[in-house]
């Protein structure tokens, strides 16, 4: 990842993806492919790619080998691309 995890888990006030207004309360989610905060209609769409479950497995694989957390630890990076988080 070219940039500190934490930084992914900001409190994004747009989607990183289709650029819908976020609030505070909003629920966001990690992309798989870029590591950006997007919307969740923007995840489920991700979710129907062809590609999407071999590279979520590289995402979480690349997610242990980088930050060492496991991958069903709510503060690890890991675990904010498969369940939404607010700010």
């Amino acid at each position: 990842m070219s940039r500190n995890w934490k930084d992914a888990l900001r409190c994004a006030t747009a989607c990183g993806r289709c650029g819908a207004a976020l609030a505070p309360a909003d629920p966001r989610i990690l992309s798989v492919y870029d590591h950006e905060p997007i919307c969740l209609p923007c995840k489920r769409r991700e979710e129907e790619r062809p590609d999407y479950e071999e590279r979520a497995r590289e995402a979480v694989g690349a997610c242990l080998a980088d930050v060492e957390v496991a991958y069903g630890d709510p503060g690890g990076f890991c675990y904010h691309h498969f369940y939404p988080f607010t700010c």
